[in-house]
């Protein structure tokens, strides 16, 4: 049976390029190391995770009034050890880049990773992460 009123539709993504740091100065950090493995970075491989690609999105699928706006959170670290243990997890792409590398060059990334974070005072670490959201509405079968 055909619906006969509009429907909204949203969703979220990453921010992978700019404003999920807890990603980037990881994928940072490996480009660094590894020119070959820059084409891995997130923000690179999922474009449609940038505003305007995710608004065309919507657009594209026939959807109107389509809006956007930035979820954003702080993530908290107690140290480096708590930022650095889920990417030995090897869920997603940065944990499995992770548990690709021998043990010598993971500890080398390690070490990289661990220069580039900022920590606070008594080695906490706080990065910036960002959601871009998305919604839209159907086109009204009535």
């Amino acid at each position: 049976m055909p619906c006969s009123g509009a429907q909204t539709i949203a969703a979220y993504v990453w921010d992978y390029a700019d404003g999920m740091e807890i990603i980037k100065y990881f994928w940072d950090a490996v480009a660094s190391l590894d020119s070959a493995a820059a084409q891995l970075h997130e923000g690179t491989r999922f474009p449609v995770c940038e505003r305007s690609a995710l608004k065309a999105a919507f657009e594209d699928a026939g959807l109107t009034e389509v809006g956007t706006t930035s979820l954003d959170v702080i993530a908290e670290f107690a140290d480096f050890d708590d930022y650095w243990r889920p990417f030995l997890g090897g869920q997603g792409p940065a944990p499995a880049y992770a548990m690709s590398l021998p043990e010598e060059q993971r500890a080398t990334l390690r070490d990289k990773l661990k220069s580039a974070l900022p920590p606070a005072a008594g080695g906490a670490i706080t990065l910036r992460t960002r959601a871009w959201a998305v919604r839209g509405t159907t086109r009204s079968n009535a």
